[in-house]
């Protein structure tokens, strides 16, 4: 004769075999599903600005591979972790500005950038010719901004 006890633990065991199947299953799903979304590396030196930007594009559907505010950084991080394309400050900390590092992540990586700048006049635009620009955003930006130069860029960098 079966104890009531232990058929309610047996199904239970049973039941939670198949909640942790299911998990797994979504987690793969989920998994797979972050695979597929572009990724994008923030280059900005202004915490705040990093930061909504990259909640802006994790909204968006958008991964993040990782938030820089030098040169160094940008560089050290695009090689790790390759990005679709980079959002890029002009004006970083450190002794390298961003045209500096959009220059390293072209021809090293082969990651092209936004450029995203207060300081967007025709000297700064030559500089940054060479190294196939996929856009500008001027500061400030709005997220919507963004976003839209983000899907247009991404449009433009699968395509050749």
């Amino acid at each position: 004769m079966t104890h009531p006890e232990s058929e309610k633990q047996g199904n239970a065991s049973t039941s939670g075999e198949a909640g942790d199947q299911q998990v797994a299953s979504e987690i793969g799903d989920a998994a797979k599903a972050a695979q597929q979304r572009p990724t994008i590396l923030i280059v900005e030196d202004d915490f705040l600005i990093a930061m909504e930007a990259e909640s802006a594009l994790i909204a968006a559907g958008f991964q993040i591979s990782g938030i820089g505010g030098t040169a160094e950084e940008a560089i050290s991080l695009a090689r790790g972790h390759k990005a679709a394309i980079a959002i890029m400050d002009i004006r970083l900390a450190g002794r390298r500005d961003g045209i500096d590092a959009a220059g390293d992540l072209y021809r090293e990586i082969g990651v092209r950038c936004v450029f995203a700048t207060a300081h967007d006049d025709q000297q700064t635009r030559a500089r940054a010719m060479p190294f196939s620009p996929l856009g500008w955003l001027s500061k400030p930006y709005t997220m919507r901004s963004l976003i839209n130069q983000v899907r247009e860029a991404i449009a433009k960098s699968s395509s050749r």
